[in-house]
């Protein structure tokens, strides 16, 4: 049961999403298990972020919550449709951004749009109004005639969301639409996905960047390898970690051998894997922690270059309740 203000979903009567023990093994009975017994519920309105390293489970719920994927056990309904038995009626309600693009790269920005708007059952007048007002959103008015090879891959992105809203879907689900684009297209889609939510979408977006989620979500669940750890706001979650503060160091040398002597302190709850010298170190008492960090690296013929104190965010959680760093 994962932790957090909203553990079960099913004591939240008015969620617009219920997700009851959901379960998907491949290759059973030997496969990888890749959601195991999770269940939470998103609210009408709301932007709820899946949050978790890759291989998490994230992307199998959004392929289930898309009637893509049959879960092996436990029960999903969007807009109070199931998803197993009612998948039509589900997919009329849903946009879905996949990770993968899916678009013709031989055709216009417009065109794509077009096709995807004929896909949905518009035509005619109505559609070239909603590709219009979809460009709009987007950002890309002004490339709209380009082939999409000449995009760049953010752009390519933000064309995807859009087929995504062509058909004006109540829950518009986004499977980690930033990866791998520039600042600038990355800035653009997380304006978007704000403003498509102002206008009354119900948004479910997964991510494994920490600042993605703290900046869009109004809740979110933080998952690691299949289960459902923590759901709750930020504020909610971040108060898991207690009193605890992370202080971040940098060593000129012997990180390693320092990583496992301080996780043998008085005081200290997690000491990170050391990368390039540098490491956390997660503790409830700081001030008496920092002078022993500084006898330790000097017995250990090493020093510390730099220190500084994180106040706590969602990568603490993370850390604190699985021992590794998000993107471990």
């Amino acid at each position: 049961m994962p932790a957090g203000v909203d553990t079960d979903a099913r004591e939240v009567v008015l969620d617009a999403i219920v997700v009851e023990g959901l379960r998907k093994q491949f290759d059973p009975p030997k496969g990888p298990v890749a959601v195991d017994d999770v269940s939470f519920g998103i609210r009408e309105g709301e932007i709820f972020s899946l949050l978790g390293p890759n291989g998490a489970g994230k992307t199998t719920i959004i392929s289930i919550l898309s009637c893509l994927l049959r879960p092996d056990a436990g029960e999903a309904r969007v807009g109070g449709f199931s998803v197993t038995r009612e998948s039509d009626e589900v997919k009329r309600l849903i946009g879905v951004v996949p990770q993968e693009i899916a678009l013709y790269e031989e055709l216009s920005g417009r065109e794509n749009l077009l096709f995807w708007g004929r896909m949905y059952g518009l035509n005619g007048p109505a559609l070239n109004k909603r590709v219009d007002e979809v460009l709009d959103w987007i950002g890309l008015v002004d490339r709209q005639t380009d082939r999409l090879e000449k995009y760049s891959g953010g752009m390519k992105r933000r064309v995807n969301i859009g087929a995504a809203l062509l058909h004006n879907p109540r829950f518009l689900y986004l499977d980690e639409p930033t990866v791998g684009i520039d600042p600038q297209s990355r800035r653009s889609i997380l304006d978007g996905v704000k403003n498509f939510n102002a206008a009354g979408v119900t948004v479910l977006y997964t991510t494994h960047y920490m600042e993605e989620a703290q900046e869009i979500s109004d809740r979110i669940a933080i998952m690691d390898r299949g289960a459902m750890i923590a759901v709750g706001a930020q504020d909610e979650l971040v108060r898991l970690v207690g009193e605890r503060t992370r202080i971040n160091l940098a060593l000129d040398r012997n990180a390693d051998i320092l990583a496992e002597r301080w996780r043998d302190l008085a005081g200290v709850s997690t000491v990170s894997e050391p990368e390039d010298g540098r490491l956390w170190v997660l503790t409830d008492d700081a001030n008496s922690l920092m002078p022993r960090l500084f006898d330790s690296a000097q017995t250990a013929e090493a020093r510390i270059t730099e220190i500084n104190l994180a106040e706590p965010n969602l990568e603490m959680v993370f850390l604190h309740l699985t021992g590794r760093a998000l993107r471990d």
